[in-house]
């Protein structure tokens, strides 16, 4: 279609829940010469201000009726939208049936999204809230943008206002186009919710409807990146991350930052802040240490103990407060990203002395209410979905299936192992002690792999093995793994179980004199 020619904007019709703005914008058209054309509350809120408005029933000669459900479903708003200035046919139509027409459509909708946020909203509410004649005028408008203009964000009308001034009243069809794909986009997350709400109620807890038959994906883009994973890569981020996170220091956040701070925040939400200090060192999207202590420096130093290489231009994460002891040990060596749910201004002073080192804060609360929501992965051609792994096994609830059990000691060194393995990428192995990791090995494509690379990295960076104990994240097929860790001075394990040879593994484990406990509970991480 070809564009048509600006012209003046001589009538435009107003109809906003969220009147930000609504006054300034209504004197600013009159001043250009626009007539006023508004609905209920949105005329009022005109005429209190001063200003000439002619009402949406007077244009119609309808009243509004139904508790005003049906206000602007009508040909002569509809009519005066949707109208094709240079068709002769359309034209004819307007004159037959007394329609004007609208060249500016000012609409915002019923806030549902925020009525359902609100705890105890019943559907009754919710459904009131759903909007049908404003996005039925913006699609309108949106729709035949080639000579209607459509504002839905009071936060565009200085904008509109000024371009109209410049243009004798006018806006450009490229404006118009602009406005119209943010008009879009807004009826479609607007859908998308309404969808996502009813879809919601009607799960009866059943697991197929955990997931909805069709999945609308609608979030806003929250700022371009330098680069995707690599230099030659473009990338953005996309919704509210950046809303959980506050960076008190340091360059913006990269793509691979992002990755490791969500990896980062998944693993410390294992731990409670009641049980002491939690400190996890990551780097690459995988935890290369983590460590307890009655402190973060303690924890610090035992996460660092476990492969002192690694953690350059790493990521560090607590689960306490960042003092200045902390801050001190790690200002030792550089690292890329600093996390804790806050800072002591002594830790801020010493730290803020880099200016390439990112601090950040985290919402503990809002993190650990979002770790239930699901979990995503594209695939060519779709997107998988599943289940967070929140699955929480403790050793006192699991299964013994050795002669030998384990020791207190070795209880809290096979709980703490169970709660990181599941965070190294499969297959994974984590050696560890009562409050700490001694070795982790991951991404093999054999579990026996992963036990030979976790024991080389130990021996390699001194780290004594003897009198561990081990956690895998999913069963051992055969007892070579579980024999080479023994070797390496394990003395108890904890594993899923589920083998079809787990007997010949329980039967090693007897022989090898250590304990064995099933979990009954698999932590793939691909």
């Amino acid at each position: 279609m070809a564009e048509a020619p600006s012209a003046p904007i001589a009538r435009a019709l107003l109809s906003v829940s969220d009147k930000t703005g609504l006054v300034e914008l209504g004197r600013g058209l009159v001043e250009l010469g626009v007539e006023l054309v508004a609905s209920g509350g949105t005329a009022a809120a005109l005429r209190e201000a001063g200003l000439d408005v002619l009402d949406v029933a007077e244009l119609t000669k309808s009243p509004e009726m139904l508790g005003g459900r049906v206000k602007t479903l009508h040909p002569k708003v509809h009519g005066g939208i949707l109208a094709r200035r240079e068709l002769a046919e359309d034209q004819a139509d307007l004159e037959a049936q007394g329609i004007g027409t609208i060249d500016l459509v000012v609409v915002n909708l019923y806030p549902f999204e925020a009525t359902v946020a609100k705890p105890g909203t019943t559907r009754a509410e919710a459904v009131e809230k759903i909007d049908i004649g404003g996005p039925s005028m913006i699609r309108s408008a949106a729709k035949n943008h080639a000579y209607v203009a459509v504002l839905i964000d009071p936060s565009d009308y200085d904008a509109v206002l000024e371009e109209m001034r410049g243009q004798g009243g006018a806006l450009s069809a490229a404006t118009r186009r602009r406005l119209a794909v943010t008009a879009f986009e807004r009826t479609s997350a607007y859908d998308a919710a309404i969808h996502a709400y009813l879809a919601a109620q009607e799960s009866d807890g059943d697991d197929e409807e955990v997931f909805p038959a069709r999945l609308a994906v609608d979030l806003p883009k929250a700022t371009g990146l330098r680069y995707g994973e690599n230099p030659h890569q473009q990338a953005a981020l996309y919704g509210g991350f950046l809303d959980l996170v506050d960076v008190l220091h340091g360059k913006e956040l990269s793509y691979n930052n992002v990755v490791d701070v969500q990896a980062a925040l998944a693993l410390i939400g294992e731990f409670e802040a009641d049980e002491g200090a939690a400190v996890a060192i990551l780097k690459h999207n995988t935890p290369c240490g983590v460590g307890a202590g009655n402190a973060p420096v303690e924890a610090y130093r035992n996460a660092f103990g476990t492969d002192p290489d690694s953690p350059f231009g790493g990521i560090v994460i607590t689960d306490q407060p960042f003092d200045l002891a902390i801050a001190e040990a790690v200002d030792e060596i550089f690292t890329e990203v600093l996390v804790a749910p806050s800072f002591t201004d002594e830790a801020l002073t010493l730290l803020r002395k880099k200016k390439n080192r990112r601090l950040l804060t985290f919402d503990a609360q809002r993190v650990a209410a979002l770790r239930t929501q699901l979990d995503w992965k594209r695939v060519y051609g779709g997107v998988l979905l599943q289940e967070p792994d929140l699955s929480a096994e403790r050793m006192a609830s699991s299964q013994i299936v050795t002669k030998r059990k384990p020791d207190e000691d070795e209880l809290r060194a096979l709980e703490f192992a169970w709660r990181v393995v599941k965070h190294v990428k499969s297959n994974a192995i984590v050696f560890a002690g009562p409050d700490r990791t001694l070795a982790v090995g991951g991404g093999a494509t054999s579990r026996v792999d992963a036990v030979h690379a976790a024991r080389e990295k130990a021996a390699r960076v001194g780290n004594d093995l003897a009198g561990c104990v081990l956690a895998s994240d999913a069963f051992f097929p055969f007892p070579d793994g579980l024999e080479t860790a023994v070797e390496a001075g394990a003395r108890a394990v904890v594993q899923p179980g589920g083998s079809a040879r787990d007997e010949l593994v329980i039967e090693a484990a007897d022989r090898l004199d250590i304990a064995m406990v099933f979990t009954g509970a698999r932590h793939f991480r691909h």
